[in-house]
């Protein structure tokens, strides 16, 4: 409950002289404010109120760095889709769960790379638990990483679309299917019980910045070399490379990308996501395609260093 205050005032108006008492004298002007003065009146009643303010939680331990004990070697994070609670999409063909089949890509993905000896790997969650997207990136972040990929599944009402895609990052959709899939994937914060994906005004404003320009051309160049790659190994859309506000890529110093694998709804992307050699063939690419990129990483940085 606010207090009331009075105000009195003294204001600047035309003076009167002796000479003018004898005639009408017009009603003052406003004039300007010569002074003023304030006085608080308190309240009949008074109110308190008390807020309750938890302490600061620490953050959540990181996950475990896989490979090479060597910090100079280039760091993925891969990012299983959904878990927990969320299950994402369900394929009408046996009934198998988006957030399985994507952690069974993630650990396919993973032993490919550490096999290679070239890069380190951590996982976003090892087994089945849900990650706000947030939680999802900030693990990047926190590893300082090199690259994110976010592993997914799709699902469509037309049982004959198939095929995998790989989304990167963009305020404006790249066609009408993209902004929905982003839209739908966003909503992941929200069967949580709190929408944190609405809070992004920081990392908005971050977009229009050069390091996030950077990062979202690194994260480009990644994934047409992923479609590339991959094409031997996994049926792609013939849009394959799509642009939409995943809130899960909004990493500002981090180049990410989400892999949409294929279509859960599809009898024959669903037989080939949930078998053992579909899942080895969808990392052998991806495994094929870091290694590029990183290949090209490396000599760029020893190109310009010579200059």
């Amino acid at each position: 409950m606010g207090l009331l205050f009075l105000l009195s005032a003294t204001l600047l108006t035309p003076p009167v002289s002796a000479g003018d008492s004898a005639r009408a004298v017009p009603a003052p002007r406003p004039g300007l404010l010569q002074s003023a003065s304030f006085r608080a009146r308190p309240p009949a009643k008074r109110y308190s109120v008390t807020v309750p303010i938890g302490k600061p939680q620490p953050a959540p331990p990181l996950p475990r760095v896989e490979g090479p004990d060597d910090a100079r070697l280039p760091l993925v994070v891969i990012d299983p889709g959904h878990g927990g609670h969320d299950p994402g999409a369900i394929s009408p063909y046996g009934g198998r769960r988006e957030k399985d089949v994507t952690l069974a890509l993630a650990r396919a993905i993973r032993d490919q790379l550490v096999a290679t000896g070239r890069v380190r790997v951590a996982l976003t969650r090892g087994d089945d638990r849900y990650l706000v997207l947030e939680e999802r990136y900030g693990i990047a972040r926190r590893l300082k990483a090199d690259l994110f990929l976010s592993i997914h599944a799709d699902s469509a009402e037309n049982e004959e679309a198939r095929g995998a895609s790989v989304f990167t990052l963009s305020e404006v959709a790249s066609d009408r299917e993209a902004a929905k899939l982003a839209a739908r994937e966003n909503k992941a914060n929200i069967i949580n019980g709190v929408d944190l994906g609405a809070h992004g005004g920081e990392v908005s404003s971050i977009l229009l910045d050069l390091t996030q320009r950077e990062t979202m051309n690194v994260a480009s160049d990644f994934a047409r070399l992923l479609q590339r790659e991959a094409a031997n190994e996994v049926p792609f859309r013939s849009n394959a490379h799509r642009f939409a506000s995943f809130v899960v890529l909004k990493a500002p110093d981090t180049p990410s990308v989400l892999f949409e694998t294929g279509f859960l709804s599809n009898k024959d992307d669903a037989a080939f996501l949930t078998s053992r050699a579909g899942q080895q063939k969808v990392a052998r690419g991806v495994r094929e395609a870091v290694q590029i990129h990183f290949a090209r990483r490396i000599a760029d940085e020893r190109q310009d260093s010579t200059r």
